[in-house]
């Protein structure tokens, strides 16, 4: 039982951290253009 006193807390940690790095990902426009690199590779230069 007292394992859950840890478990909790650090289980809530995570998923903040999760949310804040998609978060992160979002803002810095890691998801605009998801499909133009899969059309890169198709274009030739």
């Amino acid at each position: 039982m007292d394992i859950l006193f840890l478990l909790i807390p650090l289980s809530v940690v995570l998923a903040l951290l999760i949310l804040g790095a998609l978060g992160w990902a979002v803002w810095r426009g890691q998801f605009d253009a998801v499909e133009a690199e899969g059309e890169r590779i198709l274009r030739s230069d």
